[in-house]
């Protein structure tokens, strides 16, 4: 199912050699506009090489769409609660955590490849409980695919946008309006990048999930490690063809 759009994006793998064979590892990176066109490049890479089939956690979102949230159970994927987070990882299996979740995905103007994590503790707090490995990883390449015409916050402005708000609907997943190949929304094409940083050892944070401070250094730590590789992989592959967001 992949194979064309690995001959479009020519996808890179670096450091796939650092994943561990420890078990359970939670894997965490950073999530790209829409959040779809690379991560399926990474899940296949992984089993191919690594024999690793990675429990993608959804955003709670995605599952009350019927048809495309069996397509993505599927695929591994599971409703991103904490209990289903738990369940995985006493069961051994590894992991794939965007601690951004849909707030990343729906990027605003001026958010290109930023990670917007919050104070979000609670995969810090789930691998101290597990003693699980943390692999950090970094993906770039999607977010030259497009330009943001409007964004979440344009759409919200607007009185279509402020009744959609009275109505209690989420407004931090509301996707942007992009223009890619010409004046349409078709990605542009551009080659995708991966690279898998150095696993962190939860245990080197204690045993205690409910300690604030540790967990506050673990995500921290996770943090600095896929901002050090988005970084290094924008430096070494950068846009060939730079736009100004419009």
């Amino acid at each position: 199912m992949l194979g064309p759009w690995r001959k479009l994006t020519r996808p890179t793998f670096e450091g796939l050699e650092l994943v561990p064979d420890d078990r359970p590892l939670l894997f965490v990176g950073n999530h790209t506009l829409f959040g779809l066109l690379d991560v399926p490049l990474l899940i296949a890479q992984l089993y191919q090489e690594k024999g690793i089939f990675l429990r993608a956690l959804g955003d709670h979102a995605h599952f009350k769409i019927p048809v495309w949230r069996d397509l993505l159970t599927r695929f591994g994927t599971v409703d991103g609660t904490r209990e289903n987070c738990a369940a995985l990882m006493s069961a051994g299996e590894s992991v794939l955590v965007f601690p951004g979740g849909g707030r990343e995905v729906a990027k605003r103007k001026g958010e290109k490849y930023q990670l917007i994590w919050k104070e979000r503790l609670g995969f810090a707090r789930l691998a101290i409980a597990h003693g699980c490995t943390v692999v950090p990883f970094a993906a770039t390449g999607v977010e030259e695919m497009f330009d943001i015409v409007l964004d979440a916050d344009d759409f919200l402005a607007s009185p279509i946008g402020k009744a959609f708000q009275k109505l209690g609907m989420r407004a931090d997943i509301v996707p942007p309006i992009v223009r890619g190949v010409g004046p349409t929304p078709l990605p542009r094409r551009a080659q995708i990048h991966f690279e898998v940083r150095a696993p962190v050892r939860a245990a080197d944070f204690g045993g205690d999930p409910a300690d604030t401070e540790a967990a506050q250094g673990l995500r921290d730590t996770v943090h600095a490690s896929v901002q050090a590789g988005i970084d290094g992989l924008l430096a070494r592959y950068p846009d060939p063809a730079p736009r100004t967001t419009p």
